[in-house]
């Protein structure tokens, strides 16, 4: 098995941000040269999340709309009361989406439905600069 690293940048990134990365992860992939195996798409950090989703407006909206009604701004958080950096939010929504995905990876192509991009979202309440991990395994 071959297993190769790349990193992506994303400068000034803001809260709320959802941001259709499948074309860099595809480019990345066929840099690879793995054809069959998995990427896995992480991004570190405890404010920021990688899912799928149907990249378009509507849901877009939609799914900002839900981390509100899930883990509000204006709710109490311990780590507000300890930091007061204004986040408490963002580290629970990241928590429940997770940091990163794991997508197949066939005849040297992702894996995903005709309607699914892999997204990056920033759940931060401050603009950020982030680097992700993308890791490339499989057979070549």
């Amino acid at each position: 098995m071959v297993v190769k690293t790349f990193e992506l940048t994303l400068s000034r990134t803001v809260e709320g941000d959802v941001l259709d990365i499948t074309g860099e992860v595809e480019g990345l992939v066929s840099r690879s040269g793995i054809e069959e195996g998995m990427v896995l798409v992480f991004v570190p950090g405890s404010t920021a999340t990688i899912t799928t989703i149907e990249y378009e407006p509507g849901l877009v909206e939609d799914i900002g709309a839900a981390m509100e009604r899930l883990a509000p701004r204006n709710a109490r958080y311990g780590h507000e009361e300890r930091w007061h950096d204004g986040n408490g939010h963002s580290h629970v929504r990241s928590s429940i989406m997770g940091p990163g995905i794991v997508v197949p990876i066939g005849e040297g192509k992702l894996t995903i439905g005709t309607w699914q991009q892999i997204v990056f979202m920033e759940l931060d309440n401050k603009p950020r600069n982030r680097k992700l991990v993308v890791k490339i395994m499989g057979e070549e």
